[in-house]
């Protein structure tokens, strides 16, 4: 859970009285999960980051609000034979040493036919084992598989994989000595999203390669050659953002990423390497749709389809939306100054769909659906044009069934800031100065009236972003965010009648217009005790709420999910639709700390398996585990001291499911946590309730 909304649940808990295979031998571990705890430290961009020459500068003048982009010329003479040549930049981190999936996509390289018409140039490190006898930790070692043959053609000593320069001697290298008519390059490991970027290594204290870096390597390979990639892609989570694209527009004419985590399988590298070997002639767009269609069947397999993505992004026509997108912004900026406006855009981006956990207890990748918040502030400001040219740049895209609408792109969005340094990084990657603006009052709740976006421009009155560096101003100017308190409700929820418990023994308030003007959402937390602690059960969205009136009170059934032996699970709410509810309950399974997804719907309740969720620095577990017959399962609670205790062991039994059923009769305690349009909270005073043996639930009125 989010330290901030944490603290305030302490402190309302306080208050009570009542608490005191290429080769034969090839093998590998496919077992246990992500690790996802990172370190934020490529993301700190040194002077010489700031030299060279620039892949792409975006201005935007102050008096006239157009967005105009300069990108390094657009080269189109092949380099090579007519052949494909696809360079897999291979950081195995955790996804190699705990799960061996890269050691399954090389085997699924050498299945390729034995051709002349593709081959792979792949560089392998980042990890601290390979499970295979073949690939060295020792070295940064680059192989090729060409005609049914996987060659070590070369090494060089051991690198950091979340470096620029590493990114940048590998292609360099590979351009230089395998050069084809086509070539793609595809970045092969976790992904952060768009302010932590992707392929994070694990032996060099979890560095990544942020997207400043990603343009600094391309950029000086792009210098040595006369052709762009005919695609750049990552196999990896959530970077299938507008900052991610604008980077790669420079240097290659399709983007293949998904906005949604990917599972541990990632992409079906036998299918990409046979399509070729078949039809050499496959342009980026032909290629991409094979891809995802193969992406897809991969998750399939592995039962995880409900929640997979892929975009395969025209990188040609990206401008063309990035103008339109800037146009956009800026009567939507004009509009936020307004503050009834700019809550109301808060409202729509709060309720856009959003990508790679974002809750309380797995963490926050702030990837929000783009098209979703242009769709939700369609009434604000007029977004047809800008819609219409995203949808031009999307050649083709899969969404599972809990993604069913996304757009194809992501931009990032405060939904929980951690910390100056994330926006300050936003800064530096923003697409345009006008939804900078936007982000910036949301993440700082600023009057809206009182807002000045001169900080962001210079004393010339333009916006200028080169190579995303972006220079205008002093960006100690985000420290508001490392000063924001950590245990005071949201000052912008006020009641016309405050939560208490009525004559009726329901438990209740009524916002007045203010409160409703600033309030996003409204759930319940309940506590019970347990072996002499109070511990957290969760998050309950059983509320009765008139939007309308403003009105909301307790409307808690007494269900609770459990284990098949009783044992009371700690949930939490990841995602409300029409069609599903889906759930997060934090658990160690088989000694490890995980969370336990659950998803209800009209057919029942169902686990779709364990997520490690999101790591320190918004990266993203790859996959779900599938919960199997003696997988030893412990409920992990938080206390109001804010320790963690975890319930005795259960071992998964065939044929085992979890229980939705009536609480035990017991006292519990009650509170709602009501969500501010800028992602702060106002947690309730806690309040008893009773469940007797008849199941009769009653508050009491204290």
């Amino acid at each position: 859970m989010h330290r901030k909304l944490f603290a305030l649940i302490i402190s309302a808990v306080l208050a009570l009285p009542v608490f005191a295979a290429c080769s034969d031998n090839i093998s590998s571990d496919t077992s246990g999960s992500a690790d996802t705890a990172f370190s934020a430290e490529s993301t700190q961009q040194s002077d010489s980051t700031k030299s060279g020459s620039a892949g792409i500068t975006m201005t935007v003048k102050g008096d006239e609000g157009k967005l105009s982009i300069t990108r390094a010329e657009r080269k189109n003479t092949p380099m090579g034979e007519k052949k494909w040549t696809i360079f897999i930049y291979l950081c195995g981190t955790d996804l190699e040493s705990r799960m061996g999936s890269g050691t399954l996509d090389l085997s699924q390289i050498c299945d390729t036919k034995n051709t002349d018409n593709v081959r792979f140039v792949i560089q392998t490190g980042g990890t601290a084992q390979w499970q295979n006898e073949i690939i060295s930790t020792d070295e940064t070692q680059r192989y090729v598989y060409e005609k049914g043959d996987l060659r070590l053609v070369d090494s060089v000593p051991a690198a950091n994989m979340g470096e620029s320069d590493t990114l940048k001697d590998f292609l360099s290298w590979g351009v230089s000595n395998y050069a084809s008519e086509k070539m793609g390059v595809i970045l092969w490991n976790h992904g952060c999203g768009s302010i932590y970027g992707v392929c994070v290594d694990e032996l060099n204290e979890k560095d990544s390669l942020a997207l400043y870096e990603l343009n600094q390597a391309f950029s000086a390979v792009y210098s040595e050659m006369t052709d762009q990639f005919e695609f750049i892609g990552c196999d990896a989570c959530v970077m299938s953002s507008a900052e991610t694209a604008n980077i790669f527009s420079t240097y290659a004419r399709y983007m293949y990423c998904s906005q949604e985590s990917e599972p541990g399988t990632g992409w079906d590298y036998s299918v990409i390497g046979n399509s070729l070997a078949d039809n050499p002639a496959l342009n980026g767009a032909e290629l991409g749709k094979i891809v995802a269609d193969s992406f897809r069947d991969e998750c399939k397999k592995s039962d995880d389809e409900n929640m997979c993505t892929l975009s395969i992004i025209d990188l040609h026509k990206f401008d063309d939306f990035l103008v339109e997108f800037n146009d956009y912004s800026r009567e939507l900026y004009k509009a936020s100054l307004d503050s009834t406006k700019l809550n109301s855009i808060a409202r729509a981006a709060n309720s856009a769909d959003n990508f790679g956990g974002n809750n309380k207890t797995e963490g926050y990748t702030n990837m929000v659906d783009i098209g979703g918040i242009m769709r939700g502030c369609s009434d604000i400001a007029d977004a047809s044009k800008a819609q219409q040219a995203l949808k031009n740049c999307i050649v083709y895209n899969i969404n599972g069934l809990d993604h069913k609408n996304a757009s194809g792109l992501s931009i990032y969005y405060p939904l929980m800031v951690e910390g100056s340094d994330e926006l300050e990084i936003f800064s530096s990657i923003a697409i345009n100065p006008y939804y900078l603006s936007i982000v910036d009052m949301i993440a700082n709740g600023y009057s809206a009236e009182q807002y000045d976006n001169s900080v962001f421009f210079s004393d010339n009155g333009n916006w200028v972003n080169e190579d995303c560096v972006c220079r205008n101003f002093d960006t100690s100017y985000f420290e508001y965010a490392d000063a924001q308190p950590e245990d005071d409700n949201s000052k912008l929820i006020t009641f016309s009648s405050e939560p208490a418990v009525d004559e009726n023994g329901v438990y209740g308030f009524t916002l007045d217009d203010n409160g409703y003007m600033y309030t996003s959402a409204v759930t319940a937390f309940l506590y019970c005790d347990l072996d002499d602690s109070s511990v957290l059960l969760g998050e309950t969205n059983n509320i009765y709420a008139d939007w309308e009136k403003g009105e909301f009170a307790d409307e808690f059934d007494g269900y609770w999910l459990s284990l098949p032996n009783g044992q009371l699970l700690s949930t939490f709410v990841v995602d409300i639709t029409d069609d599903y509810v889906i759930y997060t309950s934090p658990i160690n399974l088989n000694g490890k700390r995980t969370n336990l997804r659950i998803r209800q719907n009209e057919k029942g309740t169902f686990i779709d398996g364990a997520w490690d969720g999101v790591g320190e620095n918004s990266a993203v577990s790859r996959g779900i585990t599938k919960i199997k017959k003696g997988d030893k399962i412990e409920v992990v609670y938080s206390t109001v001291d804010d320790v963690e205790i975890t319930a005795d062991p259960y071992e998964w039994k065939d044929g085992d499911d979890l229980i939705y059923s009536y609480l035990p009769a017991a006292d519990y305690y009650y509170s709602f946590c009501i969500e501010d349009v800028y992602s702060n909270y106002f947690v309730t005073d806690f309040v008893t309730f009773n469940i007797d043996e008849k199941g009769d639930i009653t508050f009491i009125n204290e």
